[in-house]
This record gives C-alpha cells, sequence and structure tokens, in this order.
C-alpha cells in the first residue's frame, strides 16, 4: 500500500505540501516588549487547573510585538521569504505549578497560516490578525538603536484595533523584561469528534527556546492602549500601572517540549 507523508496535513505522497515542516524550527526577531500590572484577577481567570498564579508579582503582562524570519533545518524557506516571514502579537503573563514559575502565552495573534499550524502544535492559541511594527535601520528617517529611538506598533483583528504602543528608547539594559523569562506552560487542546465526549487531547506541556542567542537589550518606556472588541478579550487584562519597555532582536531554536501531565485541565 501507498503510504502518506509530512509532519502536518495536508499529508500526500510526498509530503511536500505539508503546512509545517518538522523540528527543529528556527527563528530570528526583532521584539518589543511592553510590561505592565493588571488586576491579579483577570490573569487567575485564565489559568486552568493545575495551573495557580505566580507567587510574586501575579498581575504582570508582557505584551510582545515579534517581526520574525523562521526557517526549519537547511534554511530554504529563507530564500523563499513568503515562507519565512511573518509577525506576531502575543500577551504572556505568569503561572506556578508544582512550586515552579512557568511564563503562559494567553492571547496571540499572527499573520501567517504556518505560524498558525505552529502554534496549534506547541499549544500557543494562535488567531490571525494585522501586526506591524517600527522596524530599525542605519539609514534614512528609520530609528536606530539608540537613546530617544521610537518605535510603533500596531495589532488588529477581524477589522478591529486591539492594541497600539509607541516605544522610546533610553539605555542598554541587561534584561529583555522578567514576565517572558521562563519556561512555557501550554496546553494543547483537541475536542472528541463525538459530541459530548469532551476532549479527545488535553494536555499540560513545557516548552522554551532549545537554544538562544540575542543582541544587547534596550529598556525605554511605553504608550500603550488596549481597545475593545467584539470577539477578542485583551483589554480585559487593562493597564494599571506600567513597568518597562524593551527591543531586543534575538535568535532561538525550537526543538519540542515535555508532557507534564493530561487530562486534568477541566476544560470541556
Amino acid at each position: 500500500m501507498t503510504g502518506v507523508h509530512g509532519y502536518f496535513p495536508p499529508k500526500t505522497a510526498t509530503g511536500a505540501s505539508a503546512l509545517i515542516p518538522s523540528p527543529p524550527w528556527r527563528y530570528s526577531g526583532d521584539l518589543l516588549t511592553i510590561e505592565y500590572r493588571t488586576d491579579p484577577a483577570r490573569v487567575r481567570e485564565l489559568l486552568p487547573e493545575p495551573l495557580e498564579p505566580a507567587a510574586e508579582d501575579p498581575g504582570a503582562v508582557a505584551l510582545i510585538w515579534a517581526d520574525w524570519q523562521s526557517c526549519a533545518t537547511g534554511g530554504r524557506e529563507l530564500l523563499d521569504p513568503v515562507l519565512s516571514q511573518y509577525k506576531e502579537t502575543f500577551a504572556v503573563v505568569r503561572c506556578a505549578y508544582r512550586g515552579r514559575t512557568y511564563s503562559r502565552c494567553v492571547y496571540i495573534w499572527v499573520d501567517k497560516d504556518f505560524a498558525i499550524a505552529r502554534g496549534l502544535h506547541q499549544g500557543y492559541p494562535k488567531k490571525l490578525g494585522s501586526i506591524h511594527q517600527t522596524r530599525p535601520h542605519p539609514y534614512g528617517p528609520a530609528p536606530r538603536i539608540e537613546a530617544g529611538a521610537r518605535f510603533g506598533a500596531t495589532l488588529a483583528a477581524a477589522d478591529r484595533r486591539l492594541a497600539q504602543a509607541v516605544v522610546t528608547l533610553r539605555e542598554p539594559s541587561e534584561t529583555g523584561g522578567f514576565v517572558n523569562g521562563h519556561p512555557m506552560a501550554h496546553h494543547r487542546w483537541l475536542p472528541s469528534i463525538e459530541n459530548g465526549k469532551g476532549l479527545a487531547l488535553d494536555e499540560l506541556v513545557e516548552s522554551g527556546a532549545a537554544s538562544f542567542e540575542g543582541g544587547r537589550p534596550w529598556v525605554g518606556d511605553a504608550e500603550l492602549e488596549l481597545f475593545e472588541a467584539p470577539t477578542e478579550e485583551l483589554a480585559r487584562l487593562e493597564i494599571h500601572e506600567p513597568i518597562a519597555a524593551y527591543y531586543r532582536q534575538v535568535g532561538v531554536v525550537w526543538d519540542g517540549g515535555r508532557l507534564l501531565e493530561s487530562g486534568t485541565s477541566g476544560v470541556r
């Protein structure tokens, strides 16, 4: 019998049509990170069992814009840029599991289908959106990476603007922020094909970078606004107190995760 091939659907005779290749996946990106504090209860409502709020600063949020180039081993996607370039905006909080602090992505929007597919595999709740951010450049009117440089960023989904920001760099930093600085604790969920049978897949997983490199972070200040929308809830993580904003260029490799437990989230 003839088999079908491919890491992810559609599976075909050759596997060339698969939406995403097998890991490891490699990323180069420019990140704008804005950290602030919200009502800890708004974070708590996004944490299914068995996750609990972080012991310290449980209301801390990071809203991150990322302009990525990504590829699999061999890097062929970089020479066909439509397959490698995408942008995303994601909201990260912190949580605790068995006494350890984790980061968790609670909302995320991307602008390419392959990025959504990777997110489904990793446990990111990815949706389509329209994401833009100012790119640095050493010539012309674009900002340089220096004190006083200003970067704009916007996020929209389903024809509604959800967030906009202006980040002004102040000085080099020893850190790019703390909210997104832990391994990720995500759930992988898939409803049963039979109505009323709950979840066919219910896994709590840990994942993170298999390797990481990055340029010097810069810290600054941010003007951030969140907007209500009929089908989005980012604005529930309302801004109570700004913390800081950061810019950093990074390189990351993702190569799988680890199952923490299954069938215990209580989600139906």
